[in-house]
């Protein structure tokens, strides 16, 4: 891995941290049916524009159905699981209950595909939990719901997985950025019909556009560009230094309590994660 990948690594995981501090930032205002729904039609109106100018076909009349099933499984349910659960917990904890996307994958894919659950993976799935907990403390006592929803969403992401295994290998890697963005925002659109944004301010309106420009369109380009450069398995060491960057900017733009045992959680976490990634 070169400095640049390295350095493009960094950044991807701090714009992917930072995705849940704009979450937490606008979903108490405007609700987590809009923020969902917003942030997924901004980033696919982007990329859409994006590969229009690039010339990239992203095989709309042959892919659409599996645009829709990915993007109601891998956009549409996280991102309104997320929101809702931003209505009360911290931007450092839903950092760390969407890094446990990997061990629900190991569980899923040892339950549903007959993979081997080896006892490195069956370790980092312990460990794992067992970082939630520390992180979640008193707020898996009262925000429950919350927490479920978030675990809930991290669960989408290992459905997501089996899913393109099974029914997406055809599929271009960057028309499923575009596609499932798009038609998981339409899928939303009804809900948001339902329940209108709330106070829209300035302040709102960039935390979304950043959301969507930079935690949604712009990671999607890094991503691809890290998979291009080091492979599919290089660019999911993303996966460690999210929750690290999630309690720091937590803690440095909302005040929220850098505590030992938040940080220690969030570095046990990363380990089970390192784990069942490579175990």
């Amino acid at each position: 891995m070169t400095a640049a990948d390295a350095a493009r690594l960094v950044a991807l995981a701090a714009i992917w941290g930072a995705s849940f501090l704009f979450v937490r930032i606008a979903a108490p205002v405007i609700g987590p049916v809009a923020t969902a729904d917003l942030r997924m039609l901004i980033a696919g109106a982007a990329l859409l524009l994006y590969y229009a100018v690039s010339g990239f076909d992203a095989q709309w009349r042959l892919r659409w159905r599996e645009y829709l099933a990915i993007g109601a499984l891998n956009s549409a349910a996280p991102f309104l699981l997320y929101a809702y659960a931003a209505l009360e917990l911290s931007v450092g904890l839903l950092a760390v209950l969407n890094a446990t996307s990997p061990m629900w994958a190991a569980l899923l894919g040892a339950l549903l595909l007959r993979e081997p659950l080896t006892p490195t993976r069956a370790a980092g799935l312990a460990i794992g939990m067992a970082g939630v907990a520390m992180v979640s403390g008193a707020e898996a006592s009262t925000r429950w719901l919350s927490i479920a929803a978030g675990l809930g969403a991290a669960l989408c992401y290992a459905l997501t997985g089996i899913a393109l295994r099974r029914w997406g290998r055809g599929a271009p890697a960057r028309g499923m950025a575009v596609g499932t963005q798009l038609t998981g925002g339409l899928l939303l659109l009804p809900l948001l019909a339902l329940a209108p944004p709330g106070n829209l301010t300035p302040g709102i309106a960039a935390a979304m556009l950043a959301l969507g420009m930079v935690c949604g369109a712009l990671a999607y380009i890094l991503y691809f560009r890290l998979i291009a450069d080091i492979g599919a398995t290089g660019a999911l060491t993303v996966t460690y230094l999210i929750p690290l960057f999630g309690v720091l900017w937590g803690a440095l733009a909302l005040g929220e309590g850098l505590t030992a045992m938040r940080v220690l959680g969030a570095l046990v976490v990363t380990a089970g994660t390192l784990l069942v990634l490579r175990g």
